[in-house]
């Protein structure tokens, strides 16, 4: 698991050392607020709790799934809470605001070549 403190390709993503959870894609947790990828983890709620213990603030943080060919799926159970606090309440693990989906590909292409 880490925080993303340079810009990788989704290539480079893929083949992080020691990934062995997913053959076809990578977890991932995008703070929206500080701007920031965590990635690499069996779960999504691992990589909540590492932004958690970097200060980041629940509220703004959302899962996501990162594809090798870069596509971005909005599906996390970590999702359902902001979901809940939007507005949002029966879409479950789609983070279904609009805004946010938006913020999460502008953080996305921040630290993905």
């Amino acid at each position: 698991m880490l925080i993303l403190n340079k810009k990788v390709t989704v290539d480079e993503l893929m083949h992080i050392e020691k990934k062995t959870f997913f053959d076809d894609m990578i977890k991932a947790v995008v703070d929206i607020e500080k701007e920031l990828l965590a990635v690499n983890a069996e779960l999504h709620a691992e990589l909540e709790t590492l932004l958690l213990d970097s200060g980041s603030s629940q509220s703004k943080l959302y899962g996501i799934n990162i594809y090798e060919d870069g596509e971005v799926e909005f599906d996390s159970l970590i999702n359902a809470p902001r979901n809940r606090e939007a507005g949002f309440p029966r879409v479950g693990r789609f983070v279904a605001d609009p805004e946010a989906r938006e913020k999460i590909k502008e953080v996305v292409k921040k630290w993905l070549i």
